[in-house]
């Protein structure tokens, strides 16, 4: 397939978000170059990019791979997936990228991560964003994509509508297995998300159970809902206005969710990975005590696993 008018995009982080969005957009016929390292480089170089999706199965080969930023040169759109504690060599490795008009698209868990990337490249190179997809990588060169809408949320800082935005959108939308949302509010939105994902994520790391139970038992929901209060809470701190709904809207939503299912913040830490706890829990917190909000929950949370981390990281 070859796109009207083929956007150049580089994709930093080729992992599940990364390695669908990039390579939908790869197999719409625009320029897409994916930045990657180590064996899943070498598989990506040699085999190019496979995709198991529930949206349908594709492969991108030959893939444009490398692991340095300089070889690919000025594009229009960065897709930046990495992970958030993966973000300062992320962001080391944009300024080759950037052109007059480059825009960074900013898919991190968290609310932080668009200004500590404004703080490096602007913020008027910054769209803040978000996905909506369960999708991750299953080994070098591939990526399994098992459900979620395929979506990307996104908007200039301000939320002003802009040609770039105009672009970006209609290129996603005529890309097959792909939904492009321009958010009237995209801070807003990035709460929501934070809200709905930060709570199980805390809970059931330190219970190590699933959405199934810790919905179903009164004692943990009872949790669970005083946790989303309480970011929302913070949320109105900092003038992010989410409505009176938000909670009860995450925990229909959760409701929805399969029982089996767990968040990356909770599967990440139950095996001693390098997890985004401060970038989720660890950030309710700071957050909260910076604008003298209370954060009880989250603060128990965020001790109890911060202990857990630095005694499986030997810190």
């Amino acid at each position: 397939m070859s796109a009207t008018n083929p956007l150049k995009i580089t994709v930093i982080g080729t992992g599940g978000v990364g390695g669908y969005f990039g390579g939908r957009l790869a197999l719409a016929g625009h320029d897409v170059a994916f930045v990657a390292r180590g064996p899943h480089l070498e598989a990506l170089r040699r085999d190019g990019l496979t995709v198991e999706s529930v949206a349908g199965d594709f492969t991108v080969s030959p893939a444009r791979a490398t692991d340095d930023t300089a070889e690919i040169g000025e594009v229009d759109y960065v897709l930046l997936c990495v992970k958030t504690w993966q973000l300062p060599s992320a962001v080391d490795a944009l300024p080759p990228l950037l052109g007059t008009g480059t825009a960074v698209v900013t898919l991190q868990n968290g609310v932080e991560a668009p200004a500590e990337v404004a703080e490096a490249i602007g913020r008027d190179a910054v769209l803040p964003g978000t996905a909506k997809i369960i999708a991750q990588l299953d080994g070098p060169g591939r990526v399994r994509h098992a459900g979620g809408p395929g979506l990307l949320s996104f908007a200039e800082w301000d939320n002003r509508p802009t040609d770039r935005v105009a672009r970006l959108r209609a290129a996603l939308d005529a890309t097959d297995g792909v939904t492009a949302v321009v958010s009237d509010d995209i801070w807003a939105e990035l709460w929501a998300k934070f809200l709905f994902v930060v709570p199980p994520g805390g809970l059931g790391a330190v219970t190590d159970v699933p959405f199934g139970v810790l919905r179903t038992r009164p004692g943990t929901r009872q949790l669970l809902v005083a946790a989303m209060t309480e970011i929302r809470q913070v949320a109105l701190a900092t003038d992010v206005k989410l409505p009176d709904d938000a909670v009860a809207t995450a925990m229909a939503f959760l409701d929805q969710q399969p029982a089996t299912g767990t968040t990356s913040l909770h599967r990440d830490l139950v095996a001693g990975l390098p997890s985004e706890l401060e970038a989720l829990t660890g950030a309710v917190v700071r957050i909260g005590g910076r604008t003298g909000t209370p954060t009880p929950v989250n603060s128990v949370l965020y001790e109890v696993l911060r202990l857990r981390e630095e005694a499986s990281q030997g810190t």
